[in-house]
């Protein structure tokens, strides 16, 4: 007989999220130590949606996008979640670009790179000045016809090799690209240039467990394997969700799903303005990802000295297109010293982390996927030997992650990496005023993905939802 996942569960709460992304639980977790009856909903069989990890054998574990970010994860988790969670996390300080236009070292500040741009790019001092200042100044608010390239124009004429710099690690955390909108770039650019770049320490299978613990500790529920099928809706109410074959009674929904799934597929038409509908159809998916990942064997070291980060790339100039083609020029590998998880077995790992469309894997049959998926490999390990010698006689385990992948286990329309283009956060942030109990957390915008921004959107709406709840 099949396990009943529902067991145990109430008819009713005062608010169901559906999706235990770092939104997700975020919202929950506030919503549940503010007194609210809170069930979270997850239908895979593990939290965290793409803050995640596997294991295989060996004793190796591998984080998904355990890759750096910036220092207000820190205030963060010490408001929402703990002390204990917030103290774990550390900076990264040896972050490498290698290209034909340059080859530099940061610790990846403001400081840094302001001697970075006037020394080694002879770059004007006031024109770097003001140039942190303008983007540290943008907000959700500002003008969004200025492009990000407009932006560098502006500071940096015909300087495409400062471009590559202020660029690359932004595109790799977010997705954002030349053709977004400025503020996509600037905010999330300003974020990191305030301390660097960060890591919990421990890996997030230790960081997940010590969330659970805390949901719990505030009486949230969490069932996994539990995919909500439905919102249902009337006299313009949320009213339950359905979930394996139950109906749950509820006052509140704060959805940490896909955005275009929540509304189309989980709400439906028959519920929303066709104007608010025609604008949730028109909202564009962001780009996905490939990830080769690779654990060296027990016995076996990585050189320090190779970096934390290292951002690589064999393309002369920094452009989009190149950046998500199938024929890779740029990839970024994220080192895992034995320092990541230090009471764990001393293991080195190296994941490469590629843009990608889903197109170009979508329609392949099994014979040229597997193909494909190998010469990922194969190729990822051709690159990465020129930074850390015979590699391929180190390693232990490897394996590639595709678009295809991500969209199994995350359920991610087109199995996007970084949620929806910008466009997306006016109709996640409209949801509440269509239907009256009904929100959205999810990866929108491109500046609310990545750790840091889903974690605060959770933030925002847990504080709108218990509202809601106390005077709704």
């Amino acid at each position: 007989m099949p396990r009943d996942f529902l067991k145990g569960v109430q008819d009713e709460y005062d608010v169901v999220v559906i999706g235990s992304g770092l939104g997700g639980m975020t919202a929950a977790n506030i919503l549940g130590r503010a007194g609210h009856r809170v069930l979270l909903l997850e239908q895979h069989y593990k939290l965290g949606g793409l803050a995640t990890w596997f294991r295989r054998p060996g004793g190796h574990i591998f984080d998904i996008s355990l890759h750096g970010f910036p220092y207000g994860m820190v205030k963060s988790c010490r408001r929402y979640w703990s002390r204990d969670i917030a103290d774990r996390i550390v900076q990264l300080k040896n972050i490498r670009f290698e290209n034909p236009m340059f080859s530099v070292r940061t610790t990846f500040n403001r400081e840094d790179f302001t001697r970075l741009l006037t020394t080694d790019f002879g770059v004007d001092p006031q024109a770097v000045g003001e140039f942190f200042d303008t983007a540290r100044g943008m907000n959700f608010y500002d003008d969004q016809t200025t492009t990000t390239r407009q932006l560098f124009d502006r500071f940096f004429p015909g300087r495409e090799d400062v471009i590559r710099l202020l660029m690359e690690p932004i595109t790799y955390a977010n997705g954002s690209t030349l053709e977004d909108p400025a503020i996509t770039y600037g905010i999330v650019f300003s974020n990191f240039m305030s301390k660097g770049v960060f890591i919990y320490e421990g890996g997030t299978d230790d960081l997940v467990a010590r969330m659970e613990k805390e949901l719990k500790s505030n009486n949230v529920d969490i069932r996994i394997r539990s995919g909500v099928d439905k919102v249902n809706v009337s006299g313009g109410r949320v009213r339950s969700v359905e979930v394996n074959g139950r109906t749950i009674r509820t006052r509140a929904v704060v959805s940490n799903a896909n955005l275009r799934s929540t509304i189309l597929d989980m709400l439906g038409d028959d519920n929303l303005d066709p104007d608010y509908v025609r604008e949730t159809q028109a909202v564009r998916l962001n780009n996905s990802s490939t990830q080769v990942y690779m654990a060296l064997k027990p016995e076996e070291t990585v050189d320090p000295d190779s970096g934390d980060l290292l951002f690589t790339s064999t393309a002369p100039l920094f452009r989009t297109e190149a950046l998500l083609s199938r024929d890779i020029t740029s990839r970024t590998f994220s080192f895992y010293y034995p320092r990541t998880r230090p009471e764990g077995k001393q293991r080195h790992a190296i994941v490469s982390s590629t843009n990608a469309r889903w197109s170009d894997w979508a329609d392949l049959d099994e014979a040229d996927y597997e193909a494909s998926k190998k010469d990922l490999i194969e190729t990822t390990l051709d690159a990465l030997d020129r930074y850390v010698p015979n590699i391929r006689e180190k390693i232990d385990w490897v394996e590639a992650a595709t678009p295809r992948t991500f969209n199994h286990y995350t359920r991610h329309q087109l199995g996007a990496s970084f949620g929806t283009k910008f466009e997306g956060l006016a109709v996640s942030r409209a949801l509440p005023e269509q239907i009256t109990g009904m929100y959205h957390a999810g990866s929108v915008g491109i500046i609310m993905s990545g750790w840091l921004g889903a974690m605060n959107y959770g933030v925002i709406v847990s504080n709108e939802v218990d509202q809601f709840l106390c005077g709704g």
